[in-house]
């Protein structure tokens, strides 16, 4: 049998065996506290693991909200949870109250919100933490909303607030009589201050959505003006007369036009800003109305996408991309260039004026196929000619989108001379009176027969109070500015291309689209005839009228698809009697 030995080292060789039996006594509870602790390390990170996957991979559970919980909820649905259960305490009105009396804030209007994605994020700060995760196995986390303050509404309130228990501060400024500086002098008032304000109505806020209510005392305190009235009078003596030393130029790609003190000086004004630095503000917006159409002629309006209709062929013609007055930024370079003596020419702030229907979108529109057409007819050479023809001329290529509604007054605008509309008869309360644009109401028939038979969703159109023999009863509308409209929608999923043409004896209104229905239209016979009577009038205003008697009746509209109703429409009209009206 081999015998196997052990050599002892060196090191226990050279030790007593009394000092080898000490040392291998020790050893035994070093051993010991080394797995002890390694097991706890195991324990803990096991518990750990298990807590991770218990609070979950989105919000740890057990954390709520002022008693909305929001554990283990998305991000997404944590912010809808608490917009939906916080949002209408959110909007309940605040009870401050201000030397004695109390005042009503409303939360929106005085620029206080619940900011519910900056309280999930709160929520989501350390999710995997070690203390949030065992906090959502032994008893979760409770996270302060997050509110957001918008501070020129809040100021805005706490000015109205001022103006009924305080006295308002007066801030000074420099304005203009002509050309003339004059000075507005400042003057200090009493009132509630926005930093010392925010902090109660905060809390005020918060208790309301932790469904408590408390009215908190707020103090008044004085309030000073921006800048003092030593620094309005310097801004008056110097910048002032500087600004009114000479015109200003605005250039754009070579065109320019000079504005002088005159015309900018009753938009600008100097005045203190935040920090109390007294500076020019112009008006941008009431600059380009003052210039008009000195500024306009600077402008190059876009050109939609459309198409040309020859021989019954479509042509896609592109759209071209225009440029626009920055009004806004008008303001702020005039403003700059008021403040220089010499160099006052400055470049006009212009912006991109994108066309309404780009190419791509009109080349996939699906306007194919003439879907309707209708044709009106009038007596030669009247006023009232001219007007049917320059609206079909405005018209003339107009796009309605899939989804859009077509409104004629939006589109074409107030009718004036400028665009070459001239006086013409109209009706208005049962009398033909003289106006800009009279009888484009011929158009609006012909453009609702076109709605008519393409298919389109009527939307608003209102019958002559008369019934006019050259339009098909009970399919005919008339138009005013700015009532009544003549509006329609494009309910289908294509584009509609409008083409007008005319005549000197008519009008023609086509709709080009991709086609979904065959229209037929069915009339009842005229009912409740009412006649007419006879007047005899003076002056330079009469108009004749010949007399018609009035009555009702009914049309449908009646779809069809493949040859089979789909469905119908009724409209029911209901015409006055015309008087018979002479003239002496």
């Amino acid at each position: 049998m081999a015998v196997h030995t052990t050599r002892p080292s060196s090191e226990d060789t050279a030790k007593p065996p009394a000092a080898r039996i000490v040392l291998a006594v020790r050893s035994r509870p070093r051993r010991a506290l080394l797995l002890s602790v390694a097991a706890l390390v195991i324990v803990t990170a096991v518990g750990y693991g298990g807590a991770a996957v218990y609070a979950g991979t989105g919000v740890p559970r057990g954390t709520s909200v002022v008693g909305v919980d929001i554990g283990g909820l998305s991000e997404r649905s944590a912010v809808e949870r608490l917009e939906r259960e916080l949002g209408p305490r959110a909007a309940q009105p605040l009870q401050v109250r201000v030397q004695g009396r109390e005042v009503t804030l409303e939360p929106a209007e005085a620029g206080l919100s619940l900011d519910s994605r900056a309280t999930v994020d709160a929520a989501l700060q350390g999710g995997f933490g070690f203390t949030s995760v065992f906090s959502a196995v032994f008893g979760g986390r409770e996270i302060t909303p997050q509110v957001r303050i918008d501070e020129t509404r809040f100021a805005a309130t706490l000015g109205q607030i001022n103006k009924r228990i305080g006295t308002s501060v007066r801030e000074g400024a420099v304005k203009f009589r002509g050309t003339t500086p004059e000075t507005v002098l400042p003057q200090p008032g009493t009132g509630l201050d926005a930093q010392a304000a925010a902090g109660p109505i905060k809390a005020a806020f918060l208790a309301v959505l932790e469904g408590k209510s408390t009215i908190p005392e707020l103090q008044t305190s004085p309030l000073k003006p921006k800048a003092d009235a030593n620094e309005i009078r310097r801004v008056a003596a110097g910048p002032a007369q500087v600004a009114m030393s000479g015109p200003v130029g605005l250039v754009v790609d070579g065109e320019r036009i000079t504005v002088a003190p005159r015309s900018f000086a009753p938009y600008l004004v100097f005045a203190p800003d935040q920090a109390g630095r007294v500076s020019p503000r112009v008006d941008g917006p009431g600059l380009a109305r003052e210039l008009g159409t000195r500024l306009r002629a600077l402008e190059r309006p876009a050109r939609d996408a459309t198409f040309n209709v020859k021989s019954g062929k479509l042509a896609l013609v592109p759209s071209v991309a225009g440029r626009a007055v920055d009004t806004r930024a008008l303001g702020d370079t005039v403003a700059g260039a008021v403040l220089r003596p010499q160099g006052r020419e400055v470049t006009l702030p212009m912006t991109v004026d994108k066309p309404r229907v780009a190419t791509d979108q009109a080349r996939n529109l699906g306007i194919k196929q003439k879907i309707s057409s209708f044709t009106t007819r009038h007596p030669c050479c009247a006023p009232r000619v001219k007007n049917i023809h320059t609206i079909a001329g405005i018209l003339d290529g107009y796009i309605v989108r899939p989804g859009e509604t077509f409104s004629l007054n939006g589109i074409v605008g107030k009718r004036d001379k400028a665009r070459g509309f001239v006086e013409a008869p109209m009706i208005l309360n049962g009398r033909y009176v003289d106006d800009v644009g009279g009888g484009i109401s011929q158009f609006a028939t012909t453009m609702f027969n076109a709605v008519f038979f393409g298919g389109l969703q009527d939307v608003q159109h209102t019958p002559h109070s008369y019934y006019i023999s050259r339009y098909p009863a009970g399919r005919e509308s008339t138009v005013s500015f700015p009532q009544p409209d003549f509006r329609w929608r494009n309910d289908s999923p294509y584009g509609v291309l409008v083409d007008t043409a005319y005549t000197g004896t008519s009008v023609t209104v086509s709709f080009w689209s991709t086609k979904r229905y065959e229209i037929e239209s069915k009339s009842s016979g005229k009912y409740a005839i009412k006649s007419f009577e006879s007047k005899t009038e003076s002056g330079p205003k009469c108009i004749p009228m010949p007399g018609a008697e009035g009555f009702q009746i009914d049309v449908w509209r009646i779809f069809k698809q493949n040859g089979k109703e789909v469905r119908r429409q009724k409209f029911h009209t209901t015409y006055e009697a015309e008087p018979r009206i002479t003239c002496r």
